[in-house]
């Protein structure tokens, strides 16, 4: 079933960047004339920075009888974080899977929502519920682990499939 299309759905993405500490990065969400979307930008570590990240709020927000999201993308070779919240807040206990891209080339991935660790300004967490599919409110996009310069990933579409 389709989550974000970037035709119709998830048309709006916030960035949220290492500058609310400080930091120098930067990024953005933009839709391209493909009908895709570019998350790109630049990793800085400068200001004891060092992640970049966009987020939507999504109009679905029940995924119980579904077992994951699967997205389409084409990366540049670095490493990325898909991210869900079961709340609106700004900040906060996040769900991740992150994912390797391969340069230039399109592919699908599978992200189990078994899979998804709940997480907080880079530490795992031990002692909250796991990732309630029944209630996904946001999705986003990161970029960290000190993989300085610049980014970009191209993102086709996210569906969520199915358990069976």
């Amino acid at each position: 079933m389709l989550v974000c299309d970037f035709r119709t759905t998830c048309l709006n993405w916030m960035n949220v960047d290492d500058v609310v500490m400080g930091g120098v990065s930067d990024s953005a969400m933009q839709l391209t004339s493909d009908e895709t979307a570019v998350f790109t930008g630049n990793l800085s570590l400068e200001n004891s920075g060092g992640f970049a990240s966009v987020r939507t709020v999504l109009e679905r927000r029940n995924y119980a009888d579904f077992a994951g999201f699967r997205i389409r993308v084409k990366g540049d070779g670095k490493r990325y974080s898909f991210r869900t919240r079961n709340d609106e807040r700004f900040d906060g206990v996040v769900y991740k899977f992150d994912f390797e891209t391969v340069p230039s080339k399109w592919v699908e991935i599978d992200l189990p929502f078994s899979g998804f660790k709940p997480s907080f300004r880079r530490r795992i967490l031990d002692d909250v519920p796991p990732l309630d599919n029944a209630n996904i409110v946001q999705v986003g996009l990161l970029i960290s682990n000190k993989q300085k310069g610049a980014f970009r990933l191209e993102i086709d579409w996210i569906e969520a499939y199915s358990k069976g």
